[in-house]
């Protein structure tokens, strides 16, 4: 998208230069991307933009979308772009003080949907609250806490409940804080400090909400020994959940399950006594 051209640019031109752009970068799915950023600067839905390919764009939207390109092509992550994420049936305000929600977390908000009315749920390491704010929207007789070690952390998920209107209670400090638990549910971090990761995590998302300090299981092993719940479920990594399925089981959690996500990996693991 040339400047000079910027009043003459159209829905289709400035998808498909930037869908080039974006692919040439080495991102997974650029036409998605290019879509998503154009319907953010656009202020309309995706179906708008095949609805209409031949709208023009104002100089001024144009510039806005050149913008929001470039930053994909250097790898920053489309949801830190527009600012948004959903998750479950939440729109949630992200940005780099916290982790990206990712559509796997969502199975550990379902397996914990069918505890007992009235139960204490902690939510470790919460972040942008996803998950403590998806299991209080969805089942509002629960009592949900969320606890998160970084200060940055906590104020982006307390937006997120402020403006969402949900009653989720929050604690500043490491992994449990002194919050008393019926049950613990966490997306911990659980990659090793080595283990290679994709650009946009390397790049933009905290590095403490993604790298376990020393190996992948630390925090997971932290957790797990803190834990005086009769319920915890455990987001893992590809290949974890035999190991954490063993550490939950000598800590006494006698029944435990693994949860597949969609792509048939064993992603979450899930502890009762």
């Amino acid at each position: 998208m040339a400047r000079r051209s910027l009043a003459a640019t159209t829905v289709r031109d400035a998808l498909d230069s930037a869908v080039i752009a974006i692919a040439a970068a080495g991102c997974d799915t650029p036409r998605l991307d290019a879509e998503v950023l154009l319907a953010h600067v656009l202020g309309a839905d995706r179906a708008a933009l095949f609805a209409d390919p031949s709208r023009g764009l104002t100089p001024e939207q144009a510039r806005a979308f050149m913008d929001a390109a470039r930053r994909r092509r250097e790898r920053e992550p489309v949801a830190y772009i527009t600012g948004w994420k959903g998750f479950r049936m939440l729109d949630l305000a992200v940005d780099r003080r916290v982790l990206i929600p990712r559509p796997e977390t969502e199975h550990l908000v379902e397996a914990a949907l069918g505890l007992p009315a009235g139960t204490r749920v902690v939510d470790v390491g919460t972040g942008s609250g996803a998950i403590a704010l998806a299991l209080k929207s969805e089942r509002p007789d629960l009592e949900v806490f969320a606890t998160d070690v970084s200060g940055a952390a906590l104020e982006v998920a307390r937006a997120n409940a402020a403006r969402l209107g949900l009653d989720v209670r929050f604690a500043h400090g490491d992994l449990l804080a002194g919050v008393e638990a019926d049950a613990v549910v966490s997306n911990p971090p659980y990659v090793g400090e080595a283990e290679p990761v994709m650009p946009e995590v390397a790049r933009y998302e905290p590095r403490a909400a993604v790298f376990a300090p020393g190996d992948a299981l630390s925090v997971v092993r932290r957790l797990v020994a803190a834990a005086a719940a009769r319920f915890i479920a455990l987001e893992v990594g590809e290949g974890q959940a035999g190991a954490v399925d063993s550490l939950l089981r000598e800590a006494g959690f006698a029944e435990t399950e693994r949860i597949r996500d969609l792509a048939g990996i064993e992603r979450v693991v899930v502890g009762r006594r």
